[in-house]
């Protein structure tokens, strides 16, 4: 196994924007670190989760992904969508909706999000698999991913807090760009393109 290899591709699709970072950095924007944590930690448990059940679940759902993946994607754009819309309302005179800073929305977005569904499918096949067969091996990889996946959400967090008087200054432009990357990743993940 190349393991530089496996850490590039787990850190590269786990810090590049998303749904889950974009929401992350506009929670922050709106709500601070320390609320958006909640909404992080939610995030972190089902990629965790969903990442174990690609190890579990592996040659069972080889057979089922392309319903499954098609699905994701449907469900996965619209929720986009509805969050795109969310943000791109936003404006500093009013309280932002907090089902994005909660847990449960966290929690949620992973499980709808099509960009981790596909890494978490593919991941554990591609680059774990074939060089151990071990459930024990299988899930320490999980940890590592799950923990890299963590790191790239502070990272988002991070960056908010360190930008948020920017962000805050210029809240409008800001909320149009986050809700037009999330619309792009809605049409991206949809399977349109």
């Amino acid at each position: 196994m190349n393991i530089t290899a496996f850490i590039i591709y787990c850190v590269v699709i786990t810090i590049t924007p998303g749904p889950t970072n974009i929401v992350i950095l506009s929670s922050v924007q709106h709500f601070g670190a320390r609320k958006t944590m909640k909404y992080v930690y939610g995030a972190t448990i089902a990629f965790g989760l969903l990442l174990a059940a690609s190890a579990v679940l592996n040659h069972v759902l080889a057979g089922v992904i392309p319903n499954i993946v098609g699905i994701m994607q449907i469900i996965g754009s619209v929720y986009m969508l509805y969050l795109a819309y969310q943000i791109y309302k936003m404006n500093s005179g009013e309280a932002a909706p907090s089902h994005n800073t909660n847990f449960f929305s966290g929690l949620v977005m992973q499980f709808v999000n099509p960009k981790v569904i596909v890494f978490s499918l593919t991941v554990i096949p591609s680059y774990v698999m074939p060089y151990y067969s071990s459930s024990l091996a299988s899930f320490q990889f999980v940890a590592i991913i799950t923990v890299i996946g963590f790191l790239a959400f502070m990272t988002w967090v991070i960056c908010g807090t360190v930008f948020k008087k920017f962000l805050q200054q210029h809240q409008k432009i800001v909320n149009i760009l986050m809700a037009l990357f999330l619309v792009y990743s809605a049409i991206m993940a949809s399977g349109i393109v």
